[in-house]
């Protein structure tokens, strides 16, 4: 950061010019460590992106640490900073090698650093259902998606298209994770994830509750874009290579797949969930 290098012998003037830099508004002077000891705070999740911390504080979600990178004179940095600021949060300037130290990978001159996501229940789903059921909800189901990167992505996807919420089962889904929470890039802060019991059972309640339950599967004989998505609708797709269980199969009121024009026979999940959840999307717009 400029005029935190000087050498030892400054000037005397160099005193009162740290202590105004010290006082300025909106900003939380703690100098970070050098990078031969830096390290994340324990136990806690780690944010990275512009637009991932700024979904978190915009949610209220306030981060034990703020690391900024130092230097930076963006203006989305400078309001994420006065934000966190003014939530509480310890703001901490760290030169881009600590954050490229911490981050392995882009972060935009920004860590968050707070406490790890939990998932909702069962519960909270059916009252948010009740709550919505007038306005045609949207819910993704995953079955037995396990991989966090392929989960991440299915909930920026999600977030995108304005579901309700996202149904995994309890057993079989990936942790709802720092890389999670990464790759979603702020979907994670913003759409809820319900973790139910028992997944098939939980799909039987949903249609007690007015939804139509959708299943993906290549050998399905009906394309996603010849069913009617504008009502209440579940969306459930399998994991890759397995693809949906029996149980999750007998429990939708029908199967769709993708039309595939190419040699390869299937898509990664998180890119066929983004499809299916646009096709949606689509024919809920209005006309």
């Amino acid at each position: 950061m400029k005029g935190d290098h000087q050498r030892s012998g400054k000037r005397s003037g160099a005193k009162p010019q740290a202590q105004r830099r010290q006082n300025a508004p909106g900003r939380d002077r703690h100098k970070g460590a050098s990078s031969a000891r830096a390290s994340a705070p324990r136990g806690l999740d780690s944010v990275h992106g512009v637009h991932a911390v700024e979904t978190l504080l915009m949610r209220q979600q306030v981060p034990s640490e703020l690391w900024i990178q130092e230097g930076q004179a963006e203006k989305r940095l400078a309001d994420i900073q006065q934000q966190a600021s003014a939530l509480g949060a310890r703001v901490v300037l760290q030169s881009r090698e600590v954050l490229d130290q911490i981050a392995e990978g882009a972060h935009q001159g920004v860590i968050a650093f707070c406490e790890p996501l939990v998932a909702d229940n069962e519960s909270s789903l059916f009252w948010q259902l009740e709550a919505n059921v007038d306005q045609a909800p949207l819910l993704l189901v995953l079955d037995g998606v396990t991989d966090v990167h392929n989960f991440g992505a299915c909930l920026r996807s999600a977030d995108a298209a304005g579901v309700i919420g996202v149904m995994v089962a309890k057993d079989r889904s990936a942790p709802l994770n720092a890389t999670v929470r990464k790759i979603s890039c702020g979907g994670a802060e913003s759409v809820p994830v319900y973790q139910v019991t028992n997944l098939a059972r939980a799909l039987a309640r949903l249609k007690e509750y007015g939804m139509q339950v959708l299943g993906a599967a290549g050998e399905a004989d009906t394309f996603v874009h010849d069913v009617d998505m504008r009502g209440p609708t579940a969306l459930v797709m399998g994991a890759e290579g397995k693809g949906l269980r029996r149980l999750t199969r007998e429990h939708c009121d029908q199967l769709v797949k993708l039309p595939m024009a190419g040699q390869v026979s299937s898509l990664n999940v998180s890119v066929a969930t983004g499809i299916c959840l646009f096709e949606a999307v689509r024919q809920r717009r209005p006309h």
